[in-house]
């Protein structure tokens, strides 16, 4: 038995040196660790077990058959994060450039699989060179068969990519289909077809980082939700996301301790400014309501007239989306309805509450957002709001006009509470826009044009421009004092604990795409 205890010794120790000393050195040159050493810093100590470590692929053509690694260029297995567990699959560039086929794509679906089955996240690292072409088609079909799975996990279990490398060509698509990808800067490339092929068919000279770096895809694109200076960066965030989450769609994310104590925050009441067309800083109200250091931005570089993230409220995860006025007035566009309903159906796939703070002028015009399909990207917003079933709680500080006003999550499309600020104005329209239409003729004949319109417009908003009609129909709730938010917050979202809706019987339903 001895002998055969050695040789496992042996072919673990040879699966454990991945491509050789000299391909590890190289990676940490990159700054980049290895698959096994990311492995061991986004786990719990010694909790990684690793599954399908002595497989190898099967191929022989083109010089394979020398050339055979014990795990195939992916490390897979499980274990815990913040005790709870995860399956992960972190792809080892120093075999073959982390290269894609047959055996190394079963691995990744195996523990995608498990993860199903047992209800836990699944989290992929990755670092690619691609599809291994030594293998042909069945390097392709490796790639499908992760596609196929990632939509069959969509919904059932929290899905997190993290691009450590290149990732090109097919290989962009498994990330796209999971829940939230992370890149890691001046390290971490993703696009369809690299810089050579851009140069050939549009005559573009493009880097590898122009073209999809970091930076590109957090803040161009939207592709990306975080970037990390760093692996180590890159993988903590992991560990923090993954902290908001339930462990499965059948379960509720894990609060954390919280003490009671006097909830009022009377800086609340100074935030809004005096001038209705003055910005303020969303972010300082979001600070403000949620519990202290909780705040986890998604998306943070991107469509930033939008505000999305993962907070806690008395101990209890939530998400947040808000309307930023310090960025084109909070006004809705293509970008960030896509990025807010985006991030609304995970949290209403995860029973992850939604708290809305709504300040929003309305859609953003034009010819370029025309043409570009405001319309039905807008409506996925809306679309996104209504389907949710989660509970739902609207603050209204400031303006909440036209179409604009239904689609933040109004009491019409399912909102189960909403405030308003006395500040705020729900109306169609700005109160002077208003009066330019509704008293044309009045503001035309007469003598003084101005002073008539300034009459007209203060008329119009001594009407309209504030909470009150909404309020006397029941559309809002309460109209509360800002220092009162938090308090109002912590209580509705207690009482809305135990939220059930039935939705009507169907296949699926058909979002605006």
């Amino acid at each position: 038995m001895t002998d055969k205890f050695k040789k496992l010794e042996e072919k673990m120790a040879q699966a454990l040196l991945g491509g050789g000393a000299n391909r590890i050195e190289s990676q940490h040159k990159k700054g980049k660790l290895t698959a096994r050493e990311r492995i061991h810093f986004l786990l719990d100590e010694g909790s990684f077990e690793e599954l399908g470590m002595l497989v190898t692929h099967r191929s022989t053509n083109f010089g394979l058959d020398k050339e055979v690694y014990l795990g195939d260029g992916v490390v897979t297995g499980y274990g815990t994060i913040h005790g709870r567990l995860v399956y992960v699959f972190s792809q080892d560039f120093t075999v073959m450039g982390g290269s894609l086929a047959e055996a190394h794509a079963e691995k990744i679906c195996r523990v995608m699989d498990l993860a199903m089955k047992n209800g836990a996240p699944v989290i992929g690292l990755n670092d690619s060179g691609g599809a291994r072409i030594q293998e042909g088609v069945v390097s392709l079909g490796g790639y499908a068969d992760i596609f196929y799975k990632n939509v069959q996990a969509s919904g059932v279990v929290p899905q997190i990519s993290a691009i450590m490398g290149p990732c090109a060509g097919g290989a962009v698509y498994s990330p796209a289909l999971t829940d939230f990808i992370l890149m890691v800067e001046n390290t971490s490339y993703m696009f369809v077809t690299g810089p050579n092929v851009v140069k050939t068919v549009t005559h573009e000279e493009v880097t590898s980082e122009e073209l999809g770096g970091a930076s590109t895809h957090s803040t161009k694109s939207g592709v990306t939700h975080f970037t990390a200076e760093n692996d180590i960066a890159c993988i903590q965030k992991i560990r923090t996301l993954l902290s908001y989450m339930p462990q499965n769609c059948e379960e509720q994310a894990p609060d954390v301790a919280y003490e009671s104590s006097n909830e009022s925050r009377p800086e609340l009441d100074r935030i809004i400014p005096e001038n209705p067309n003055q910005p303020y800083d969303m972010h300082e109200v979001i600070g403000q309501v949620i519990d202290e250091n909780t705040w986890c931005e998604v998306h943070k570089d991107y469509a930033e007239n939008i505000i999305v993230g993962f907070a806690r409220l008395a101990g209890k995860s939530i998400g947040v989306v808000a309307n930023q006025p310090a960025y084109l007035a909070g006004v809705l566009d293509i970008k960030s309805s896509n990025k807010a309903a985006r991030f609304v159906r995970f949290c209403d796939a995860f029973n992850i509450p939604l708290l809305v703070f709504e300040d929003v002028p309305g859609f953003l015009p034009g010819t370029d957002q025309e043409w570009n399909g405001i319309i039905s990207n807008g409506a996925k917003l809306l679309y996104a709001f209504s389907e949710a079933t989660v509970p739902r709680v609207t603050v209204i500080t400031r303006k909440a006009y036209g179409g604009a006003y239904d689609v933040m999550n109004s009491k019409h499309i399912g909102a189960d509470m909403n405030y308003a600020w006395p500040s705020a104005e729900i109306a169609v329209m700005g109160a002077k826009g208003a009066a330019e239409i509704i008293f044309k003729k009045e503001i035309n004949e007469a003598a003084d044009k101005d002073s008539k319109w300034k009459e007209k417009e203060a008329e119009y908003a001594e009407l309209f421009a504030n909470p009150y009609s909404a309020a006397e129909r029941g559309y809002v709730d309460e109209v509360i004092r800002p220092s009162q938010t938090r308090e109002k917050l912590i209580k509705a979202f207690k009482m809305l604990e135990n939220k059930a809706e039935k939705a009507p019987r169907k296949k699926h339903s058909n979002m605006p795409l």
